[in-house]
């Protein structure tokens, strides 16, 4: 039992030189490891009694993808497992249906059962490309919360106050601005908590965002006499627009899965500022390799081509080495030559003629009409090469190539 595990009084423990050096490269790139001495000695204990430290991430399935702000978390998780500690990836299948609140000022809409089960499917196989999947436990949280029933979770909602609730950042917001809190969203970071206790979680890591949620754990395992839980919370990666957290639902995210040419053109699009942050969270660069970077940038070179060499590092590390170059060849043709890729989807339709809306709608190049009017209309369209503004305009039988934007292209035939 967690209650009855002692440090050993050893001089070996106390004397471990490979600690520190685990210590240091654990919180590199971290923002805070809560309570520092108490890892230390689980550090300690994990190493005098070979056993691997359980080390919890919980991810609610509210999108089917996941994207590079993810990595942030993963590659330190993985980080932890080639230093020999076992990864449980928690899929929040029942905290779900409730909704986390973090990070939104309004009440989140509840997913269905079978969106949940849907989004669920996709997340091992996504974060298995940075985890070892011989060293990653999986679990949902359904398997012990649906047994709860009504007497255990009013049990467990007993071992939280209002008052500590509220002192999450987003509560404590929208009940001083009026907003609406619905009272099962109180009942997330309990039930998240709840999740750490049964998994005899050592360490929980997540976003800055989580760090409520995160030290609910510790609480609910001291109720219960356990050795509560290390919390290291590590930075949010704002999307490509530098503004927000990368998110599917604001679309400013870089899905994992995405198509080579997307993901590197998406990264080619952020700033040359956001660049160094996106470099030191997500490149397996040495800090000093980027310290090297930025001194050739200050030196005069282009920071274009530090952004090449990185789009080209991610792009390999999701799909390889060849669609890296070939992406990177892509890119060069497209914005410097103004040239049109080497690959891109072919559409065929049997008609007399269609307008380009309705080409741009059909081929997918617009989600709906009033999208393909407004792109027209601002001037983000082009058939081949040549920019269109009358909404008007008919395709007759032929072969053609479409442009929204400055990534997006088809090939459309009409026959």
């Amino acid at each position: 039992m967690y209650m009855n595990n002692k440090i050993p009084e050893n001089k070996e423990l106390d004397t471990n030189p490979k600690i520190d050096s685990e210590l240091s490269s654990i919180m590199s790139g971290t923002e805070e490891l809560l309570v520092e001495s108490e890892f230390i000695l689980k550090l300690k204990k994990c190493r005098h009694s070979n056993r691997p430290l359980r080390v919890k991430l919980g991810l609610d399935p509210t999108s089917a993808d996941l994207h590079l702000g993810h990595t942030v978390v993963l590659r330190k998780l993985r980080l932890l497992q080639d230093l020999g500690h076992l990864v449980i990836l928690l899929i929040g299948d029942f905290t779900s249906l409730i909704g986390d609140p973090t990070g939104r000022n309004t009440t989140r809409p509840k997913l269905t059962k079978d969106e949940i089960e849907d989004n669920a499917k996709t997340y091992f196989n996504q974060a298995s490309l940075v985890l070892d999947r011989n060293k990653t436990e999986i679990r949902y949280n359904s398997e012990w919360c649906k047994k709860l029933g009504a007497d255990g979770l009013i049990s467990l909602a007993s071992q939280a106050t209002v008052a500590r609730i509220l002192e999450r950042e987003d509560f404590n917001k929208r009940y001083k601005s009026g907003v609406s809190i619905a009272l099962h969203e109180f009942l997330y970071p309990i039930i998240q908590g709840y999740d750490s206790l049964v998994l005899n979680s050592d360490l929980e890591i997540g976003g800055t965002d989580q760090k409520f949620n995160l030290l609910m754990g510790r609480e609910l395992q001291k109720n219960a006499r356990r050795v509560p839980q290390c919390v290291l919370t590590m930075p949010l990666l704002e999307g490509t627009d530098g503004i927000e957290k990368m998110s599917k639902s604001k679309g400013n995210s870089i899905g994992l899965t995405e198509k080579p040419n997307e993901m590197f053109g998406k990264i080619m699009s952020i700033s040359d500022e956001l660049m160094w942050r996106y470099i030191s969270l997500l490149s397996f660069k040495s800090d000093y390799q980027i310290s090297r970077m930025k001194l050739d940038v200050e030196s005069g070179k282009n920071p274009k081509d530090i952004k090449i060499e990185f789009a080209m590092e991610i792009v390999e590390r999701f799909h390889s080495k060849l669609l890296a170059v070939s992406s990177s060849k892509d890119f060069e043709s497209r914005f410097k030559f103004g040239g049109v890729p080497d690959h891109i989807n072919e559409k065929t339709f049997h008609d007399e003629g269609l307008t380009v809306v309705a080409v741009l709608k059909k081929s997918g190049m617009a989600p709906s009409s009033s999208e393909a009017i407004r792109n027209i209309e601002q001037g983000g369209v082009r058939i081949d090469g040549e920019k269109i503004t009358d909404r008007n305009v008919i395709l007759n039988k032929g072969s053609y190539v479409l442009q929204v934007g400055k990534r997006k292209f088809v090939r459309v035939k009409i026959v």
